[in-house]
């Protein structure tokens, strides 16, 4: 999926073309080209012989940020860094540090047990993805796939900006391992707990830190392993 923003060509993905819309909001916002999805003017999708073409028009405002992150080759479902021009890229400011989660490992565990449900495309094939923003007891809000973890992620993020979802009082899923922009993406959307059911990187570990965002690794039905709690919030009581 090629994505082109103000007419210029920014990315190319491979994933899968669901939700698009959803996606392409994302990504804006996560890529740090749109500060609110009222920045983002129009989002045109349309399928070709080759693939998807999503258009995006930003406000003008923006156009100046697509210049200094254009990227220069495809992007891929891999490492999420992909195509930037260069290291100092890759750490990019962070303007306000999330709130303290409201949950307790009941909630974790509750969610853990419901995300195959909202996972129909994993079912049939056992090979993509998902996010899901959960409510403080654990409930599935709204769930996304993809073949790629950071594609699901945008997806979620889009739809939370464009519905308005709230995020204070719950936290994010990942059905995946847990990478340093999957870390830098939950900042984004200002998240206080992000769970993944794999390990995270060493990035990851250092970014939540330093923004204290609250971290879980290695999530199971039964355990997990608890990497970041600036607030105490998830000690066993």
């Amino acid at each position: 999926m090629a994505i082109e923003i103000n007419g210029l060509g920014y990315a190319v993905m491979m994933m899968t073309p669901e939700a698009l819309i959803e996606f392409a909001t994302g990504f804006m916002l996560t890529e740090r080209l749109a500060d609110t999805a009222s920045h983002i003017l129009d989002i045109d999708s349309f399928e070709t012989a080759q693939g998807w073409i999503v258009r995006v028009t930003l406000a003008e405002h923006c156009a100046g940020r697509i210049h200094d992150r254009v990227r220069h080759r495809s992007s891929d479902t891999g490492c999420g860094l992909c195509g930037i021009a260069g290291l100092e890229q890759v750490v990019r400011p962070v303007t306000a540090r999330p709130p303290l989660p409201k949950v307790e490992p009941p909630a974790l565990f509750a969610a853990l047990d419901a995300i195959r449900d909202h996972q129909p495309l994993n079912a049939l094939t056992g090979a993509v993805h998902a996010a899901a923003l959960c409510d403080g007891a654990g409930a599935i809000v709204v769930a996304f796939e993809d073949v790629g973890r950071h594609n699901a992620l945008d997806k979620l993020i889009g739809s939370i900006a464009l519905h308005r979802r709230g995020v204070a009082d719950g936290f994010l899923l990942v059905t995946s391992r847990v990478s340093f922009e999957m870390v830098d993406k939950a900042l984004i959307t200002g998240a206080p707990l992000l769970v993944g059911i794999s390990a995270p990187t060493t990035m990851a570990i250092d970014h939540a830190r330093a923004h204290g965002l609250t971290l879980v690794a290695l999530a199971r039905p039964d355990s997990m392993l608890v990497i970041n709690d600036p607030g105490g919030c998830l000690a066993i009581r």
